[in-house]
Parts: structure tokens; sequence; C-alpha cells
């Protein structure tokens, strides 16, 4: 199965990354792609073997879906590896490197959509909590 990776670059400190990344009331500020879409709410058991779901949908209500999945490996502020509903693994990586923190996200591509699609999509979430934590 092929493996995608998207990563950025934040200006913050590790703590306020990592509380904005897995608080439901911060999730529910920055993930989904574009403005078009919201997240109204969302659902975050973050221990190995805790589900998360986080409802993603069209303002206009024409379409909508629950990202959910469970959690395989915890390490605090370090490490994040779950896999999803469909059983497609995903793991992200914090580490600060001086005054921003990068965050890598690598997951299982799925069969829909193209690589190159996907890794637009996931992209376009990540920027959107960059943008959440530096503004």
């Amino acid at each position: 199965m092929q493996r995608i990776t998207v990563q950025t670059s934040i200006k913050s400190n590790i703590e306020k990354v990592w509380d904005y990344w897995v608080k439901p009331e911060h999730i529910t500020n920055w993930n989904f792609a574009t403005d078009e879409w919201c997240c109204p709410n969302a659902k975050n058991d973050l221990k190995p073997n805790g589900n998360f779901s986080w409802r993603m949908e069209a303002k206009d209500g024409s379409m909508g879906f629950d990202f959910t999945g469970t959690y395989d490996t915890i390490i605090d502020k370090e490490l994040i590896s779950y896999k999803m509903s469909d059983g497609r693994k995903v793991d992200i990586e914090f580490s600060q490197d001086g005054d921003h923190v990068n965050v890598s996200e690598t997951f299982d591509a799925e069969g829909t959509n193209t690589d190159e699609q996907q890794r637009a999509g996931w992209q376009a979430i990540l920027e959107n909590f960059k943008k959440y934590v530096e503004t």
C-alpha cells in the first residue's frame, strides 16, 4: 500500500501545538480543508485503543461524513498513531525545532482518489491547522 506524507512547520511551542491538535474544542476550529467545510463536533479519547470521531461537513449541508478511528500509540507531544475505520494507518510526528514545531503526517493512501488529490486534501487540512495555531 502506498504511503503519503504531508508536513508543515508552525511558529509556536510544542505544548500549544499538541493541545490544539488533540483537544476537541480546538479540533472543531481547524479540521477541514476549505472554508466551505466545517467540523461541527469532535470526540477524542486520546489513549491506546481509544476512539475518535470528527464530523466533517459542507457548510451548505450538501455532504458530510464522520472521520473515525482507533488510536494505537500515543507518545506525549511526539507521536500519534491510529487506524482509520477502514483499516488504513496514520502516523503523526511532532518535534520542536527552535521557535517552530514540525508536524509530519504519514497515511496509507486509499484507492478512490489519486495520490496527488489525497496529498493536497491532507496538506490543506494541515495548513488550516497551522493557520489556526499561529493566529
